[in-house]
C-alpha cells in the first residue's frame, strides 16, 4: 500500500496545483490512495462565501477552501479515475482555540474521510513571519505552542490525526528547543490523542525544509510509541508535482525502526491498518 495522505491543490490557498494533475501524477508514480487535505484556516482566512472582504497577497486570494467546489471537483475525479486510484475527501484544520466553532460546523457539513488537526497559527499570529515569535522567549512562544495544542485536543475532537506535530521548530530561529523541557506538555497532548482513538501524523516536508529530524522528532515518535500509540498516517504535505509521495518508503522505514508495526489510511473518518 502507497498513499498520500497530506496533499494541498488549487483549492489551497499557497498552491496552484491542478487537482486533476495531482491524480494523474499520483497514477502515474504508483499512488494506491490520495487523500487530499486542503487548507482552512479560520482566523487568519475566510470563506469564500462568508460576506467578508477576501484579502489578497501578491495577487493571490487569502481564503479558505471552496468547499462545494472541491466536494464537487473529488467526486468528478473518483467517477474518472476511481478504477485507478482511490481518492480521498479531507481537510487539514488549521485550528485555534476561539475557532473552534466554526470548525465544529464546518466538519457536519460534509462527508469527510479525513481530517488533519493542525495548529499553524495561535492569537492569529502566523509562525512563519514570526508575529508568534515576537516579543516571547524561545521558552515562552515553545510552551505556548503546546499548551494550545493541548486545549484543542481538551476541547475538539472532530479529526483524525495531529499534523506537523511539531511545527514550531521549522519557524524557530533560536535553534531547537531542548525536547525534556516541553515533553510534559506533548506527553499531555499524546495520551489526550490516544485516550480518543486518533492519531499523528509523520510530515516527509522535513527533507525538503532541510531539518535535521522527522516531522514529528524521533523523540516525539518514540514518545507516541512507548505511551501506546497506533494510529500514523505518512503525507508528503504537497503543494508543487516535485513534492508528492515524496519520501514515503524513508517515512516507513524509520516507523518502523522505532518500533511501529503498521500506518493507516482512512475511510469515512475510521483509521484502516496497513502492514508497514
Amino acid at each position: 500500500m502507497l498513499a498520500d495522505y497530506h496533499v494541498h491543490s488549487e483549492f489551497s490557498d499557497d498552491s496552484v496545483y491542478p487537482m486533476e494533475d495531482v491524480v494523474k501524477d499520483g497514477i502515474r508514480m504508483g499512488l494506491d490512495e490520495i487523500c487530499f487535505t486542503d487548507h482552512v484556516d479560520y482566523g487568519v482566512k475566510a470563506d469564500w462565501d462568508s460576506g467578508e472582504e477576501i484579502i489578497y497577497r501578491e495577487g493571490d486570494p487569502l481564503a479558505n477552501v471552496d468547499y462545494p467546489r472541491y466536494v464537487d471537483q473529488i467526486q468528478r475525479l473518483r467517477s474518472i479515475y476511481g478504477d485507478r486510484i482511490a481518492i480521498k475527501l479531507g481537510l487539514e484544520f488549521g485550528v485555534q482555540t476561539h475557532t473552534i466553532p466554526q470548525f465544529e460546523d464546518l466538519f457536519g457539513r460534509y462527508p469527510f474521510d479525513f481530517i488533519i488537526l493542525s495548529v499553524h497559527q495561535v492569537e492569529n499570529k502566523e509562525f512563519w513571519t514570526q508575529d508568534f515569535q515576537k516579543g516571547r522567549s524561545q521558552k515562552e512562544y515553545n510552551e505556548k505552542y503546546y499548551e494550545e495544542m493541548l486545549y484543542l485536543v481538551n476541547h475538539y475532537t472532530n479529526y483524525s490525526v495531529l499534523g506537523h506535530m511539531d511545527l514550531i521548530v521549522r519557524y524557530d530561529e533560536m535553534g531547537i528547543y531542548p525536547f525534556p523541557k516541553v515533553k510534559p506538555l506533548i506527553e499531555e497532548i499524546l495520551k489526550k490523542v490516544i485516550k480518543d482513538g486518533k492519531g499523528i501524523e509523520i510530515n516527509t516536508s522535513s527533507h525538503r525544509y532541510g531539518l535535521q529530524d522527522s516531522t514529528p522528532s524521533r523523540d516525539i515518535l518514540k514518545l507516541y510509541h512507548e505511551l501506546g500509540g497506533r494510529i500514523i498516517t505518512i503525507g508528503s504535505d504537497s503543494h508543487k508535482p516535485e513534492h508528492l509521495g515524496t519520501y514515503i518508503g524513508e517515512a516507513k522505514a524509520l516507523l518502523k525502526s522505532l518500533g511501529f508495526d503498521s500506518f493507516c489510511t482512512y475511510k469515512e473518518m475510521q483509521p484502516v491498518f496497513h502492514r508497514l
